[in-house]
């Protein structure tokens, strides 16, 4: 990557999209010395604006003025704005460069970086391997779909090593910028209107994570999925692999054994750990605790260090905390999403038919921010709150179904009601718990005994 190259060329950023992304690659283009200037086709929420104006960035939202965005020397597009979008395929018929906020990033740093995608376990595996590195005592950012921007943790709180979770839509656009080990996960249909219902686009999308790797760089993936497996036989890379797999398997560099124990065969050692010993149980945190422990080993973390953090891992309570499956359907407990770009994170891991649980204090907040989401991913709305008329109104019509209710007890029946086998009712209420609950904690552990006692 020529970074010299791209810093020279560019004077004029506009940045497309004025969320969490956007605010951090305006200030990073600020602090480089850039002309910037920030356009929002919607309401820019109101706390990414007051850093806007705090900082003396020029903004517009309502729409785009084509003129100052055609003028640009580089675009940073938000993830959520499709490339389809006529601002953008504007810009891409001038030759002008649209690049993410990851890949704009890039430009401005030589960290390390560790990169994680895949359909499902994406934030889980991403937090488990910052928590590892923290452990290890690395200087270690974490960025993308969790943490704050990349690009704003290079323009003020630099780190030599990022953890980064990435989603496909922020790897369409990156196009120079390198992982240093790779994840993918899994693979499984999801964002399906956005790649013209074609898995194929989706997995090439999420295999641009492997773009720009080079002999000294770390691939590591899922064997049992067969969607990877048959797209690594087709890409070629340099990178030295690492899979993993939950039976002993040829080739794997983490796998389970009969009797319960998880072998590494990693790079730099060779070591085990109990299954029983990992703090997050389940199928699907085996195969994230192996991602995690064979990032570390990748970049030379001690197996003593990776074994304790890999027991002594604290998901976070209350945040995509799941809860139970009641007659098919997963119940996730996120009432720490307290604001509207909590819920939005929340919304972006959801990868089935999803039944929101909105609803508390409102702080003034701008829902335009999970709109798209929202029309996306739900299925149903349950608002629950003492007063739910702003919820009602902004998204009535927006889903199939929208129901109104005032106690946690009223919203679990109604979503028990809604929700079919293979969705997932998501609590996530946007709100604070103040006008019914004495706490967002509270309102999450009265949420997990309600949703228990439905078995």
């Amino acid at each position: 990557m020529d970074k010299k190259k791209h810093i020279d060329s560019i004077h004029r950023l506009v940045v497309l999209g004025a969320g969490e992304s956007g605010v951090g690659a305006a200030i990073l283009g600020l602090a480089k010395g850039l002309e910037v200037f920030v356009s929002d086709m919607g309401q820019i929420p109101a706390r990414h604006k007051a850093t806007l104006l705090e900082r003396g960035i020029e903004f517009e939202e309502g729409g785009h003025t084509p003129g100052r965005i055609l003028d640009a020397d580089i675009v940073v597009k938000s993830p959520g704005i499709p490339p389809t979008a006529p601002m953008v395929a504007a810009l891409m018929e001038k030759g002008t460069p649209v690049v993410s906020e990851i890949e704009f990033a890039g430009y401005y740093t030589d960290a390390r970086m560790i990169c994680i995608t895949g359909s499902n376990g994406k934030t889980t595996t991403t937090l488990l391997t910052y928590h590892i590195l923290r452990k290890a005592g690395l200087d270690v950012g974490l960025a993308g779909n969790v943490g704050f921007s990349l690009a704003r943790q290079v323009a003020e709180d630099p780190h030599e090593y990022y953890v980064i979770e990435l989603s496909s839509f922020q790897l369409e656009n990156m196009y120079d910028f390198k992982a240093h080990v790779a994840v993918i996960l899994n693979i499984t249909p999801d964002h399906m209107d956005r790649y013209d219902h074609s898995m194929d686009l989706y997995t090439a999308a999420k295999f641009r994570i492997l773009q720009n790797q080079t002999k000294d760089d770390y691939f590591i993936y899922w064997l049992g999925d067969p969607v990877i497996t048959r797209q690594v036989r087709e890409v070629q890379t340099e990178a030295a692999a690492l899979p993993f797999s939950d039976h002993p398997e040829q080739g794997a560099a983490a796998w389970l054994d009969p009797q319960g124990i998880v072998h590494f065969d990693a790079p730099h050692d060779v070591w085990e750990i109990p299954r029983d010993r990992l703090s997050l149980p389940g199928l699907h945190n085996l195969y994230n605790s192996m991602a995690a422990g064979l990032s570390a080993s990748a970049l030379n973390i001690s197996p003593e260090i990776t074994a304790s953090a890999l027991q002594d891992f604290e998901a976070v309570e209350h945040r995509l905390e799941f809860v139970a499956e009641v007659d098919g359907v997963r119940y996730i407990n996120d009432s720490k999403a307290t604001n509207v770009n909590s819920t939005w994170y929340a919304l972006e891991s959801m990868s089935s038919p999803t039944v929101l649980i909105l609803g508390g204090k409102d702080k003034g907040n701008d829902y335009s921010e999970i709109l798209p989401l929202v029309k996306e991913k739900v299925k149903a709305i349950v608002c629950m709150g003492a007063d739910n008329a702003k919820l009602l109104d902004f998204f009535g019509g927006e889903v199939a179904e929208i129901r109104d209710t005032h106690s946690l007890e009223e919203a679990v029946a109604a979503c028990r009601e809604l929700a079919s086998a293979g969705d997932t009712v998501l609590l996530s209420p946007c709100c604070a718990s103040f006008d019914l609950f004495k706490s967002y904690e509270d309102r999450g552990e009265r949420f997990k005994e309600a949703v228990r006692g439905m078995k």
